[in-house]
């Protein structure tokens, strides 16, 4: 069985855009993958944060997965900050990478310009996410298109480093959902929806209320033409609405948008919320079931075993490649 990894960074609240574009496909393919889910905790600190709500959402994190319909018996759960290895694995493989291909990272060039003082971790963290991937040869990594350029990153490492040294590591593939993969901003729907938006009022976070959720929506900038069809370009509020309503409901974009037709935008909205509200009312009722239970750290602890055993093997492999220490 072929081997899944991903993470999403505990860096804010989970939305509705991380479970439509990465946790929900997770869920789809859990039967299919040996499959890897990660808090990449250290990765959130490339920017300020308040120590004690990292650390919170953390667990918080795994929770939701967990609620979300991702099986612990299917799926390894550890955080990044448990395992060394990933910190080690990184440092060799900066060592092995350019000033000038990190540079052309569009992430980097995109964060840094909201950041005063910008830190040696914001620009080498795609490193450090390679090393993520590399660690236990996972064959795919879950992404949306403003990441895909880390996964590229993560493959030209690994071919370099297997040219370099001999066949060391899997080259891993990026997996892009084809539907709904890029779940806009309801504000401003040239935006996806992100966790770090400086305003929520466009973001639908996973544990939202319902009188929150339907505001959000009934909100939600359109345009004044009022006829209800599918179209990014010219349309991309209603467009974005649709694409939510067909994830959810997994009806094609085009029933959606013929079962839409002689809709107000008003009544729209509406059938969107609802159907928001019913998916994640059955998310946080589960979600508060699975915190009372102790699941959580129950499952941390028998991923944090498994991926260091799996870690240590992988870099110890690595250091002798690369003629570290004194063992060959």
């Amino acid at each position: 069985m072929k081997r899944l990894l991903t993470g999403l960074q505990p860096s804010g609240e989970l939305t509705l855009g991380n479970y439509i574009g990465g946790i929900s496909q997770c869920v789809k393919n859990q039967d299919n993958y040996e499959s890897f889910i990660f808090v990449p905790d250290m990765h959130a600190i490339t920017v300020p944060q308040d120590s004690d709500i990292l650390r919170e959402r953390i667990k918080k994190n795994v929770g939701i997965y967990l609620a979300c319909g991702l099986d612990p018996n299917k799926n390894t759960f550890y955080i990044q900050s448990e395992n060394l290895y990933h910190a080690n694995l990184s440092w060799i493989l900066e060592c092995n990478s350019y000033i000038g291909e990190m540079s052309r990272m569009t992430q980097f060039k995109d964060k840094s310009k909201k950041q005063k003082n910008v830190t040696c971790g914001l620009f080498t963290y795609p490193i450090l996410m390679a090393a993520d991937i590399l660690l236990y040869d996972a064959d795919v990594v879950p992404t949306g298109i403003d990441q895909k350029q880390h996964v590229e990153l993560a493959r030209n490492l690994a071919e370099r480093f297997n040219n370099k040294y001999g066949k060391t590591f899997t080259v891993p593939e990026p997996m892009i959902p084809e539907v709904g993969y890029k779940i806009k901003d309801l504000q401003n729907p040239s935006k996806k929806m992100s966790k770090s938006s400086e305003s929520l009022k466009g973001t639908i976070l996973l544990l939202d209320s319902e009188k929150d959720i339907r505001k959000k929506i009934m909100s939600a900038v359109t345009d004044s033409e009022n006829k209800v069809y599918y179209d990014e370009e010219n349309k991309p509020g209603i467009s974005n609405l649709l694409n939510i309503y067909s994830c959810l409901t997994n009806m094609d974009i085009k029933e959606v948008e013929q079962y839409f037709k002689d809709y107000n935008y008003g009544n729209l909205k509406r059938e969107v919320a609802d159907v928001v509200v019913e998916k994640l009312t059955d998310i946080q009722n589960k979600y508060n079931d699975i915190v009372k239970s102790g699941l959580i750290d129950e499952v941390l602890d028998m991923g944090k075993k498994k991926s260091i055993e799996i870690a240590k093997e992988k870099y110890d492999l690595v250091i002798s490649r690369v003629g570290l220490g004194r063992n060959n």
